[in-house]
């Protein structure tokens, strides 16, 4: 008997604790404590159409369906910097595909070709050193460069050292660029007068080292992702040629009144021609740039890009040839043209002026 009793209760105790199993995690799996209160509530299958009768509102859970339903991977947290290997931070608009699509990796060749939008720079007479050395006939003082349309032309060899740097070397061409076509010259007595110039066409041919640093890392993208903003500088050599040029100055000059002068005096001079040679110079340049890339079709990519250049100085070699008419008093009040040439060479008198540039352009890169 008191085994009996025994195994009862035992019984009784399992069938309890399955009892309570079931009304926390029922054994059906259409049913689910949840809701207020922790209320049963009914959770159809996949092809039952049973409405519920429960007080909260039914809920369909997607585990019982027959077709689970793909969940988005959705990334959270901070945005990693661009060519990051995480893959389980930033934004869900930044996965690593997004950002590696503008990535710099390899070696490539670009060619770019610009507007120079300014011309900053000068030339002025320097006979070696001395101040007011644009005195000399067939010299003159300040004249700042003139230009044509230049177009400069730019061509790279280039490897990206990682995602942000990259390295080139290049060839950067100017030209388009001259004297003004007119100029001053100092008349002898404190002022100026202009004289015409022909030629003097100046070229710049640069090779230069240059970095270039991807900053999306700091500013982020643009435009969705599909832009991104750069720094760069270079420093290199270049030679600056100017050719040949002839300033000529029409101007009478009066050396003395004929009225006083004596037979063969010089009384005046005219019609001076100074045939200035140019010269080649090779100069320590360097240049900033900063633009935005992006990305085309075929492994191309296309930088907008303003650059400024500094091509050091442009120099002639010194060589200054003058050719003149003198006038010589003939002793009765007149004077009358000489009958000879009247031709001076001057040299280590040179004319100067650093040259300076500002650029809009368009590069394209090939990647390979």
């Amino acid at each position: 008997m008191k085994k009996i009793s025994f195994s009862a209760v035992f019984a009784g105790i399992l069938f309890g604790v399955q009892l309570a199993a079931n009304a926390a995690y029922p054994a059906y799996p259409s049913y689910q404590a949840s809701g207020v209160n922790n209320q049963m509530m009914y959770l159809p299958s996949a092809n039952s159409q049973v409405v519920s009768t429960a007080t909260v509102p039914t809920v369909y859970n997607p585990a019982y369906n027959s077709v689970a339903a793909a969940q988005p991977n959705r990334i959270t947290g901070a945005l990693p910097r661009v060519g990051s290997t995480q893959t389980t931070a930033g934004r869900q608009y930044y996965q690593p595909a997004d950002y590696d699509r503008l990535a710099d990796s390899g070696l490539y060749v670009g060619l770019s070709v610009g507007y120079t939008a300014s011309v900053m720079g000068a030339m002025k007479s320097d006979y070696i050193g001395e101040e007011d050395a644009y005195t000399v006939p067939g010299a003159f003082r300040d004249a700042d460069f003139d230009s044509d349309t230049i177009i400069p032309l730019q061509v790279s060899v280039s490897a990206a050292l990682n995602n942000d740097v990259r390295v080139d070397f290049s060839y950067l061409r100017y030209s388009g660029l001259s004297y003004p076509n007119t100029v001053q010259t100092d008349d002898g007595a404190g002022d100026f007068v202009e004289a015409q110039v022909d030629g003097g066409a100046i070229t710049a041919n640069a090779t230069m080292l240059n970095v270039y640093y991807n900053i999306d890392s700091f500013t982020g993208f643009l435009v969705g992702g599909s832009l991104r903003p750069y720094i760069g500088a270079g420093v290199g050599i270049s030679l600056n040629t100017i050719a040949d040029y002839v300033v000529y100055d029409n101007t009478f000059y009066s050396v003395k009144d004929p009225a006083y002068a004596n037979a063969g005096q010089l009384t005046g001079i005219s019609d001076i021609y100074a045939y200035h040679n140019g010269g080649t110079s090779e100069q320590l340049a360097f240049m900033f740039e900063g633009g935005i890339t992006t990305e085309l079709e075929g492994g191309i990519k296309m930088d907008f890009f303003v650059r400024y250049a500094n091509l050091g100085k442009i120099k002639n070699s010194g060589s200054i040839v003058l050719s003149q008419i003198e006038w010589l008093g003939d002793g009765a009040g007149g004077e009358y043209e000489a009958p000879y040439d009247s031709v001076f060479h001057y040299t280590n008198w040179y004319e100067s002026g650093r040259l300076g540039l500002v650029d809009l352009g368009v590069r394209l890169r090939l990647q390979f």
